[in-house]
This record gives structure tokens, sequence and C-alpha cells, in this order.
């Protein structure tokens, strides 16, 4: 059989299956690459969660080339995101978002919404990187209750409708409520403290209820057909913010374009508020589909994934290339001066860092910190990669330290946790107190800490059981810990309490994951939940925390935890 014809039955096929579809009105979970949209049908591309992956997988340029080709079909073609566009890789961080916002606008998003890590940047930055995505940002659930009249956020709109010949489509964002907890809560404060943002997330039932508020009012002003760009996700620990739950208390809504937890839907069915059928679709993370919305002539609404196209436009593609020979630039760039080197490993190579407290150690749980504003940090030894020497410190110095790309996480934990954690991190992998550099081992979950000191009795045998895995069981009432202090605002130390509760600052890896066996976190309750990566924090301490110089004080270690 020749191939082009068995090309032309297999789209004759697909069109017949489409066909049927659409007069069964239910979506097309399948993946779509042959299916051209007639001269008359809206189509609307949707992306979500790029996080900065601007040439991975199909990429901005296969994006572009995509949009192009549905353009020569029908002139009804719109191009939206559901948010965390602009934060996620190292090209976003070393231009403070700029970078992808530039790319975004060269692509033509029409509308996008903010979600939670758009704000990693700081209300400031943000209000300007919303102007260079050329996008119109949309959040019916976004409430400034500030003083300020020209609030970085002024230019969102809760909702917009587009006319497409005769046909309206209403347009309306939602972002999460968990923004505030999975960003960084200062950012969402005024100068005193205050909360002056906030998403309607006082409970499900206030979310739901603005959201019908804004469906209404655009079907007041003639809306045929109303999409929801959201950033809310299907986690149930999402709950009770997630799209799902917010179409099943809604009604008048068509379809949801979703994003936040990263989740692969073709096309689900939820049933709203009246039992009617309403469309979920969310396309994964960094740009490993494209979603594709269509709406024909006759009010049939499908939506489907593009898990690759061939194509490329040369014009984004070298535009993509030109940023990152910029990007590999700005790698070299100073971002800081240190006076001090600061080290991991001794001169022999034994990554101390490993089995007791350095001064680069210091720094970085010094950094997790000050910028959650936490009572503690604990950073694991084996998260901290690399030296700084003394001189001028460069992003990709920073890069070096923290590669793995780890998330600030805040939890309220007991003083009891807190010192099954120091336990479990020191039950080994520790010198004897007269060994100098010679170390029994090494453990990548020696904890280097911040706001807090405590002596380590190595002539105390460990008491820490363990799972088959290494997780942390239990301690026995002999502990190697002792004389756990905790820094108060006034500068002094007091005794750590057991049952009182601290804010413990760390990382994803560590307190939602139970990385290196310290498990005990994984269950308590999250003031910041995966806001900021790493070498942000680290970036951001030593730029505004440290006005950009890393002094003599941490020259040595400060004498946080003391080996004896």
């Amino acid at each position: 059989m020749d191939i082009r014809t068995n090309k032309k039955k297999q789209r004759r096929l697909l069109a017949v299956i489409l066909a049927a579809v659409l007069i069964l009105g239910v979506c097309a979970a399948v993946i779509v690459l042959t299916g051209k949209a007639k001269a008359d049908d809206i189509v609307i591309l949707y992306t979500n969660d790029v996080h900065c992956a601007v040439d991975e997988d199909i990429g901005y340029a296969g994006l572009v080339a995509y949009k192009r080709w549905c353009e020569q079909n029908t002139p009804y073609v719109t191009l939206v995101d559901c948010g965390d566009a602009l934060q996620g890789d190292v090209i976003g961080a070393v231009s403070d978002g700029e970078y992808p916002a530039e790319l975004m606008n060269r692509a033509g998003y029409d509308f996008a919404v903010l979600g939670n890590h758009e704000f990693d940047y700081g209300m400031e930055q943000l209000g300007r990187l919303m102007e260079m995505t050329g996008a119109q940002y949309l959040g019916c659930n976004i409430r400034y209750t500030g003083t300020e009249d020209a609030a970085p956020l002024s230019r969102l709109l809760p909702y917009k409708i587009v006319s497409y010949g005769k046909v309206k489509v209403a347009f309306i964002g939602v972002s999460t409520p968990e923004s505030i907890v999975k960003s960084v809560p200062a950012y969402f404060c005024d100068e005193n403290g205050n909360y002056v943002y906030d998403f309607y997330g006082e409970s499900g039932e206030e979310l739901y209820r603005r959201v019908q508020e804004n469906v209404d009012a655009c079907v007041k002003d003639g809306a045929d057909h109303v999409v929801v760009l959201a950033h809310l996700g299907t986690d149930a620990s999402s709950s009770p913010f997630t799209s799902p739950e917010l179409i099943a208390n809604t009604r008048g809504i068509d379809a949801v374009l979703d994003g936040h937890s990263h989740s692969v839907i073709p096309c689900d069915i939820v049933k709203n508020a009246d039992g009617e059928n309403v469309l979920l679709s969310s396309t994964g993370t960094k740009l490993c589909n494209i979603g594709r919305l269509t709406i024909t002539a006759g009010g049939n609404i499908q939506t489907g994934l593009i898990g690759t196209y061939p194509e490329t436009d040369s014009e984004m593609a070298g535009c993509i290339e030109s940023m990152e020979e910029r990007f590999e630039a700005e790698l070299t760039k100073t971002v800081a001066v240190s006076e001090v080197a600061l080290t991991t490993s001794s001169d022999s190579g034994m990554r101390l860092i490993r089995n007791r407290e350095t001064n680069l150690g210091d720094l970085c749980a010094d950094a997790y910190r000050a910028v959650s504003g936490a009572d503690i940090a604990l950073v694991n030894g084996g998260g901290i990669r690399a030296d700084i020497s003394a001189g001028e410190v460069t992003y990709g110095d920073i890069l070096s330290v923290h590669p793995y790309g780890n998330t600030l996480c805040v939890v309220k934990a007991t003083g009891q946790e807190i010192l099954d954690a120091l336990e479990m991190a020191s039950r080994s992998c520790l010198p004897d107190a007269d060994d100098g550099e010679n170390a029994l081992g090494e453990n990548g979950g020696f904890l280097q800490v911040s706001g807090l000191k405590y002596t380590v009795d190595t002539s105390v045998d460990s008491t820490v059981e363990t799972d088959e895995q290494g997780n942390f069981l239990s301690c026995g009432d002999s502990r190697r810990v002792k004389d756990v202090m905790i820094l108060g605002e006034d500068g002094s130390y007091t005794a750590l309490v057991p049952d009182e509760i601290y804010t413990v600052a760390s990382h994803n890896y560590l307190i939602k994951e139970g990385g290196d066996g310290l498990n005990m976190f994984m269950d308590n309750e999250l003031t910041v939940d995966e806001g900021m990566i790493d070498y942000e924090i680290l970036m951001t301490y030593l730029m505004d925390g440290l006005n950009g110089t890393v002094g003599e004080e941490y020259a040595l270690p400060q004498g946080r935890i003391l080996i004896k």
C-alpha cells in the first residue's frame, strides 16, 4: 500500500472518530496531531507549568510552529498559559524571570494566570514581568487590600470576553490560594508585616462563590462559552482548592484548563453543581505537551494534547539560542564578594560538611532562616556540593553549591521532633574529639543548622533505631545530642522545650520526602510549601541579607555544633 494513501486513510479515520466525539459532546482524550481546524472553529492552545523549560520537549519553537499551523486553518486562535511559566530553572533565576517573559512575548501569548511560583520574584518584579510577557493576566480571586494606589498587580483583570465572529468566549483566571504558602509569605505583606494580598482562600466555599460571581457576570455580559484558566491542580493535598472541587461547586463553566499539580490530563469529564459535564484538561509540565481546546461552529467543545510536533519556528529557535548564550554569560557575572574562603572539605578532600559544622554550612543554613523567617533552619550536608573561594562570587558558583533545585519548605514542629532530627543526623559519621580531620565516615544527612546550637557527645553510643530503608523509627533514653539552645530575637539563647512548637525551615527533600531518613516532619503542618528554589535562597541572602558581601563573621564555623 502506498504510504501517502495509508496516511490519508488514517486522517479520515481520525476525522470520523473526532466527528463522533463531537456529536456525543465528549472530549477527545487522545493525542491529536492531524486534526485540522475548520475555518470557523475556535482554537485555544494552552500550556501550564512550563517552569522555564524554553527548549525542552516541544519547546517554545515547536509551540510557535504549531500555533502558526493552526492559524493557517482558522483566524480564531488564542494562546494561553495557566501559570508557573517564569520560574523553575537557571534561565529564570539569573534574569529574575525576564528571559522567559521575553520568550512568552515573542510566542504571542494572549492570556495568562499567575501560578504560585510567579510570586517568587517579589511583587515589584512580578509587575514588570507581567508587562514584559505581553499577555493579559487574569485573576478573579486575587485581592489587594493595601493602601498604595499603584499596586504591582493593578493590570490584573478578573476575566476577559473575546468575540470570535458572532461567538463570545469568556476567559476567567483563578490562582491557587496556596500561593501564599507555596511561595514566600513575606512577599504578600506590606512593610509592617500585614498581609495585603489574599486569594479568597478562607474556605473552599469562599473561592467557589467568588468564581461563580465572575461566571455569572460573564454570562450576563453575553458570553456563549466560559473557559476557566486555573492554577489549582488535582492533588488531594490541595483540597478544597482543586479544580475538580471548583467544578463540582459551580455552574456555567464549560471547560477548565488547569495547572499546578503537573498532571497530564488530555480530558476528564467532571460534573458541576447541576450535574452537567465540564471538561478538565492539563498538559503536564515543561512543555511535554501542548493543549488544544476546540469550539466548533455548532458549539461542541473538545480538548486534547499534542505530545510531539515535527516542526519548529526558526525565528523563535534563533531567539532561544541567542538567549541561552546570554544566559551562559550571566553565569560568570559577579553577584557578591566573599572576604573568606567558604568550604565543604579539608585540604585532603575529606567532606567535612557531612560530619561537622563548616562555615559554608553556616552560611547556607542562615540563608534558609533569613529568607523564610523561621525560628531555625536545617540543611543536610549532602545538599551543599561545592566550595566558594574568597573573592568574587558568581551565579555559577552559587549553582555549584546548590545544584539540585530543592525548594523552600517551612514546617511547624515540636521541640521533641527537632531533637529527634538532630539525634538521627548525629548518629554516625562524626569525628572523635581528638581525631582532628579523621572521621568515622560521612553522612549526607548530617545537618548544618541556623538559629540553634548544641553539643554532640561522641562517647555515647547512638540509640537511634531505623527501619529496613533507613528511616527513623525511635531513639532510646540515652542520647548523643545535648544542651540544645534556641536563638531568640534579642540574640540570646534559651533551652529548647520538647513540648513547644517551633518553625523549621529546610527544603522539600528533607521536610516532605523524609530525605536521609529524617521523616519526623513529613506529616506536620506546612507554613511554606515548596517555595523558592535553593540557589535562589542563597542568592537572595547574599545580595539582600548581606548586601553583597560575605564578611569575616563567616571566616570560621561559628560554634553552633560542639563535638566532644
